[in-house]
């Protein structure tokens, strides 16, 4: 499972960790999970027909890279509180692991990992992977 926010960079590392896992285009199929929140909720509700994952640049070219290296991909959109929807994504679609994007941080920052990602390491059951942001 693949988790990703509005930043492509990030969302193309997490891809390209996924594209190096050995045999990746025969054995993994990777589960994309963007999630609407916060701000995105209070949009009037006639927006809501447009409100769509595959209309977020990153999940778009997140798949395109994966479709390209022959990875399946499935795209799943959500509404919520981040951390609690992804454990209950993994937990639904049965995923081996989570790949989530770290950030850039400050050097006292690198110790501590930011409140989602620490949130669900703390809270998986499952291997999760912590990637960087794609070198441009």
């Amino acid at each position: 499972m693949i988790p990703i926010d509005t930043n492509e960079d990030r969302a193309l590392a997490q891809v390209d960790y996924v594209k190096s896992l050995p045999n990746a285009a025969e054995a993994v199929e990777a589960y994309l999970v963007f999630l609407f929140t916060g701000h995105s909720n209070e949009l009037p509700q006639e927006f809501d027909k447009f409100k769509s994952a595959s209309r977020i640049d990153s999940v778009r070219r997140a798949q395109e890279s994966l479709e390209e290296a022959g990875i399946e991909v499935t795209v799943l959109e959500d509404s919520g509180d981040t951390e609690d929807d992804i454990l209950e994504e993994a937990e639904a679609y049965d995923v081996d692991s989570i790949v989530l994007g770290g950030r850039n941080r400050s050097p006292v920052g690198k110790a501590i990992f930011g409140s989602t990602t620490q949130g669900i390491i703390l809270g998986s059951d499952r291997p999760v992977v912590v990637t960087g942001a794609k070198a441009k």
